[in-house]
């Protein structure tokens, strides 16, 4: 594919690995002829400060002087179906239920190495406790305490438990209201 220098075209691919540490990892497209450099920063505009390994990703990118790169994230989903995913009973990956709200919520903390973090909704409370499950599943790799997420939480045995997390900006409630009139 030719990428004009000038231009940014919507590209479709896969994460190849990102390192928040490092600020930057790849992209791979079979629209592309190399691989995609996905910077920090275009992450953090989408409102992400990480995105797993294999996560599906659509972004617009463009061709600079040290080959292509990610402009703009356009969407992050989650990487395709493994043996470890949440399954339903026909072993399928249970879908997310959308009627549960998407509230905005602040990390509290999350420790990569434990599995797990809690997150404050705003207005509420309660913790509402994050596994890195329900982070894997929706395409991110780790959180930051403070970082300002969306989530969609259900009661559990223990107290809230997100099971989807997003963008913080999908939380608000103008653009949730106009994301589900679509």
């Amino acid at each position: 594919m030719a990428i004009d220098e000038h231009s940014s075209d919507v590209i479709v691919g896969v994460v190849k690995w990102f390192d928040p540490a490092k600020g930057f990892g790849f992209i791979l497209s079979d629209e592309a002829e190399t691989d995609i450099l996905l910077h920090a920063n275009a992450l953090r505009n989408f409102g992400l400060s990480s995105v797993c390994d294999r996560a599906r990703i659509r972004i617009t990118v463009q061709n600079t002087a040290r080959g292509l790169q990610a402009h703009e994230v356009l969407e992050v989903l989650p990487p395709e179906a493994e043996g470890d995913a949440q399954m339903d009973g026909d072993g399928d990956l249970a879908p997310i239920d959308k009627s549960i709200p998407l509230e905005p919520a602040r990390v509290k903390w999350f420790d990569k190495v434990k599995g797990f973090g809690f997150a404050n909704v705003f207005g509420k409370s309660d913790d509402v406790f994050v596994h890195m499950e329900t982070l894997r599943r929706s395409g991110m790799a780790d959180l930051q305490p403070g970082e300002a997420i969306a989530l969609r939480a259900v009661a559990g045995e223990r107290g809230r438990m997100a099971v989807s997390i997003e963008p913080w900006e999908a939380g608000l409630p103008e653009r949730s209201a106009t994301a589900t009139d679509q």
